[in-house]
């Protein structure tokens, strides 16, 4: 048996259209030149003289481990925005992390896209991949950056009231995809990368093509060289200064 809905009246459809803008229309930060020049801050744009690095979908026991090693032999520290599921499995590589001199961020409970507004769900993982890391790692984290880079407004709201700062990034290496080597996540680094950027990774292939990360610790020692031979600093986000004011983009 068919059961007719009545239509919406002019009421109940602004209010659906404002709850629908309110979701999405922040993801439009998602665009690199949108937020590059309205939100610097969101972009990851610091000090002209640092180049932040970072590193996403950790932490993972077949790959963080050999990507703080490589860390440790050039002499750089970098900020990892780790997944609370995954921490969760493996607590002792959050607690290395810290150990051993890297930022702690957070990407969520879970990696997954924010296709339906879900406010009240956000901010319950959110709230539990906080609780998560400060427990792990002894400290509170700082930074937030959304799963595949989707800032919803339900993601913004959870995370400023968890007094967590948005970052995105201002250059990726694309080093997720099936076919990426060395060389393309180089070149597709630095073809957008400048002093004062934000660098993209992943130390795992959690939610990319299998095997990726290989790429990505090969590609590692060769940005690093490239950055410190134009006189920039590599570091994390701790140390990377810029504008400190909350972006806010709803």
């Amino acid at each position: 048996m068919r059961i007719d809905r009545p239509p919406l009246g002019p009421a109940a459809w602004q209010a659906t259209t404002a709850a629908a803008a309110l979701h999405i229309g922040p993801a439009g930060t998602w665009l690199p030149p949108v937020r590059r020049l309205l939100f610097p801050g969101l972009d990851g744009q610091g000090q002209p003289g640092h180049v932040a690095l970072t590193f996403d979908d950790g932490p993972d026991r077949a790959s963080t481990p050999r990507f703080l090693d490589a860390l440790d032999a050039l002499d750089v520290r970098a900020t990892f925005f780790l997944l609370g599921s995954a921490l969760a499995e493996a607590p002792e590589l959050g607690r290395e992390l810290v150990a051993r001199g890297h930022e702690v961020g957070l990407h969520g409970w879970q990696h997954r896209r924010p296709w339906w507004p879900g406010p009240v769900r956000e901010l319950r993982e959110l709230r539990r991949a906080v609780r998560t890391a400060t427990d792990v790692c002894g400290a509170r984290p700082r930074w937030y950056r959304p799963p595949y880079g989707i800032l919803t407004g339900g993601r913004w709201a959870a995370a400023h009231r968890l007094g967590l700062r948005t970052v995105l990034w201002s250059a990726w290496g694309r080093d997720w995809v099936a076919g990426a080597s060395a060389e393309t996540i180089v070149r597709t680094v630095e073809h957008r990368l400048e002093g004062g950027g934000t660098v993209l990774l992943h130390d795992s292939d959690r939610t990319s093509a299998p095997g990726s990360w290989r790429a990505t610790l090969q590609a590692l020692p060769v940005l690093v060289r490239n950055c410190r031979q134009q006189g920039l600093t590599v570091g994390p986000l701790r140390d990377h200064g810029g504008d400190d004011t909350e972006p806010c983009p709803l």
